[in-house]
């Protein structure tokens, strides 16, 4: 059977136990390191989110809580190449498993192909809902085609015009050098 959580922090062994699910639609303003990134700080944008609890039994026969966590969001950024509003989708689909400890996370880390959490009474969904997001954001917001030509940009014939008519800076200092020896002298 399963159940509607109404509540959060949640406890991880309570809702996987009776398979709980829950679900939400939220403003993108709730989270708040996503949204300073964001114009506005993403008001008018959304977070759908859904998480499912469950027990597996592991190859020795012992059950372990497992959690699935799906979110969807936009972040509305600006382009770092033409400086316009670019929506960056963000997506999280991700399985979890506890463990009792930061030991047992540490010492099983490197061998478990889902990611570990530490079991705890009041476990914090929305936190992990905003920490998934935020590893989700790109180092650099941009387009993948721009849809206008980015601003104050020389062309190549440009730039090799502007480079033809400098003199050579190294061809400078060889005739500070000659200059300076021969004061020297």
């Amino acid at each position: 059977m399963k159940h509607e959580f109404a509540s959060l922090p949640l406890d991880p062994r309570a809702f996987a136990q009776s398979s709980g699910q829950l679900t939400g639609k939220e403003s993108l303003t709730r989270y708040q390191r996503i949204a300073q990134d964001c114009l506005q700080h993403g008001q008018g944008s959304t977070v759908a989110w859904s998480a499912r609890g469950e027990m597996r039994a592991d190859h020795l026969g012992h059950e372990e809580i497992w959690l699935h966590l799906h979110a969807d969001a936009n972040a509305p950024m600006i382009c770092q190449r033409c400086l316009e509003v670019v929506d960056i989708p963000l997506a999280v689909d991700r399985w979890f498993r506890f463990v009792a400890d930061e030991e047992t996370a540490a010492a099983q880390d490197d061998d478990a192909a889902e990611d570990l959490l530490v079991l705890t009474g009041d476990f914090d969904l929305q936190q992990l809902i905003e920490d998934e997001l935020v590893l989700e954001l790109p180092l650099v917001a941009r387009h993948e085609v721009c849809p206008t030509q980015p601003p104050n940009t020389a062309s190549d014939a440009e730039f090799g015009i502007a480079v033809a008519g400098r003199p050579n800076p190294f061809a400078v200092l060889a005739q500070l050098r000659l200059g300076k020896s021969r004061i020297e002298k």
